[in-house]
């Protein structure tokens, strides 16, 4: 009888995610009927009516208080109304990325796109046999981050984490590959795959700010939380530059992407890259992002989620 119940839950579980996926797709097709700026910012308005009904709301405002223990609960309420503008602007983003991304390097006209450090990505697109990370998180719309470097001749493997909703992940992946090249699920062996890259010279490109369970303790907004010592692990193997990059949105659907100076990593005293030591540093970094515009980060995500110790496996058995 159990198989029989779990096979029905799972087919329910199915055919919510499908029907779900069906939805998101349908206001995808009639929001690409409008021309992009009246789409994006209908998308945002929608999405703050409709996001303090979702759960994930609540786990936004729980973390927001924590993080900003002295602002009211009018300025928590609007960050978190602003998250869920960024979010949606974000998704519908997807549809019209080519005429988003309008930047031509070294063709001086006003556009949607502002890039700061020019050079830096010229720097990484010539050093075609040095391998580099880029490290960012989840601000503003980061998906251009790598169409500004393919604008660079700056090839870069991006690996992303897929939504747990199969078919809204198919979208998601095929939309991506179609405008942004390289691109790696955050699924087992991905590390790996990744060394593969650095260790042929090629570049990749790593969000840091998730929660990775039985990750590094790091300290984000005073608290602590788990976090993945991927980058860590890879640039002290490889001995590979790391680079911060961000985007940054800004009024009238246009965008600020920054791409910043190499990072001088903390060693240990033989020299080596300081795994625990470095993963703090990647997110002191994404926290003064999150701090200059804080609206512009997810914060339903539960990133203060610590893992609970596995089992002991000899009082288990005893």
């Amino acid at each position: 009888m159990r198989p029989i119940i779990a096979k029905l839950l799972q087919g329910l579980k199915q055919l919510n995610y499908w029907l779900v996926a069906q939805l998101a797709l349908a206001v995808l097709t009639v929001l690409r009927l409008l021309p992009p700026d009246k789409a994006l910012n209908f998308a945002d308005r929608a999405a703050r009516k409709v996001g303090p009904w979702i759960g994930r709301h609540r786990v936004a405002l729980d973390n927001l208080r924590k993080a900003y223990p002295e602002k009211t609960e009018a300025e928590i309420e609007a960050i978190a109304l602003d998250m869920w503008g960024n979010m949606a602007r974000l998704g519908a983003e997807y549809i019209f990325l080519d005429q988003l991304f309008d930047y031509v390097p070294d063709v001086r006209t006003d556009g949607r796109i502002e890039v700061s450090g020019k050079e830096t990505f010229l720097k990484l697109a010539a050093e075609k046999d040095r391998p580099h990370i880029i490290f960012t998180g989840h601000l503003g719309n980061f998906e251009l981050l790598p169409v500004a470097g393919a604008a660079f001749g700056l090839a870069v493997t991006a690996m992303f984490r897929p939504p747990n909703n199969p078919y809204i992940a198919e979208y998601v992946f095929s939309t991506r590959q179609s405008k942004m090249g390289g691109l790696l699920a955050s699924r087992a062996g991905a590390a790996f795959a990744l060394a593969r890259i650095l260790e042929a010279g090629g570049n990749i490109g790593v969000l840091v700010d998730q929660k990775f369970q039985y990750g590094i303790r790091t300290q984000f907004f005073g608290r602590e939380c788990e976090t993945s010592p991927l980058v860590p692990k890879l640039a002290k193997q490889y001995d590979c530059d790391v680079y911060p990059a961000r985007c940054i949105r800004l009024p009238g659907n246009r965008f600020r992407l920054i791409l910043q100076e190499r990072l001088e990593l903390p060693r240990t005293g033989d020299g080596q890259v300081d795994v625990a030591a470095t993963a703090q540093v990647l997110t002191d970094i994404v926290e003064g992002w999150v701090r200059e515009d804080p609206g512009q980060w997810m914060w339903f995500h539960k990133r203060w989620n610590i893992t609970p110790p596995k089992p002991n496996r000899a009082k288990r058995a005893a």
